[in-house]
């Protein structure tokens, strides 16, 4: 069974054209709340266009290999799976710099990229439709609840349960991993095989595995501080 996603009213009229934000070390899950430090002109304007507009900037990592483009932000490779995410808080500072935190929407797929007389990219991206089976072959209000024991025990200074707002057996298996993934610690390139894979079940199975420790060494052994530090960009 295909699924869309989780229905955001932030979503509601979304134009599907949106900024491209191309990072090497970022992936912005839905649900997940990213600060930014916006300080490079073509990215100050990118901020103000998008105040201008929906509020929406797509997250998208770059491909291994971007080093050897990295003059020309035109040509860096970028994985067509992104975050969407929304501006919920900015401060813009005296000298123009941006601080500014974007709220996971989404996972969406670059369709292709629109031309136009901006320093910064533009894509138009479509929403991921994600797949849920309709008879699961495992208890998955179980597994949720393995997941949330599993990271507690991991990662017991971070405070998954303030993000909750509701117990965690209530939360849609979707929802819970991805506000897992966007506290746990992984490699970019690991998180990104996360945010490729658009089958519910199989993502909560290997995100059980990472935290069961059967990937453990994908894990980085320094617990991530939370909430974050904001990412200078």
């Amino acid at each position: 069974m295909t699924h869309s996603w989780e229905f955001d009213e932030d979503l509601e009229g979304f134009s599907g054209l949106v900024p491209l934000f191309p990072l090497p070390n970022v992936v912005l899950f839905p649900h997940a709340l990213m600060p930014l430090h916006i300080f490079e002109p073509r990215y100050r304007q990118m901020v103000a266009d998008a105040l201008d507009g929906e509020r929406m900037i797509a997250m998208a990592l770059t491909r291994p290999g971007w080093q050897k483009s990295a003059s020309s932000t035109a040509n860096l490779p970028l994985h067509q799976i992104m975050g969407l995410g929304k501006i919920i808080a900015h401060e813009k500072l005296e000298d123009g710099r941006y601080y500014l935190v974007l709220r996971g929407l989404a996972r969406v797929k670059l369709a292709f990229e629109q031309p136009a007389d901006l320093p910064y990219r533009l894509g138009h991206v479509d929403i991921c439709q994600e797949h849920l089976e309709p008879t699961p072959t495992y208890d998955r209000q179980e597994r949720a609840a393995e997941l949330v024991s599993l990271f507690s025990q991991l990662f017991p200074e971070i405070p998954l349960k303030k993000l909750f707002l509701s117990a965690s057996s209530d939360l849609p298996l979707q929802t819970l991993c991805d506000i897992i993934l966007g506290a746990v610690p992984l490699p970019p390139e690991h998180s990104q095989q996360f945010m490729d894979d658009l089958d519910i079940d199989s993502r909560s199975l290997k995100l059980l595995g990472v935290l069961q420790g059967e990937a453990r060494d994908a894990v980085q052994p320094k617990s991530r501080k939370f909430p974050p530090d904001f990412s200078a960009n």
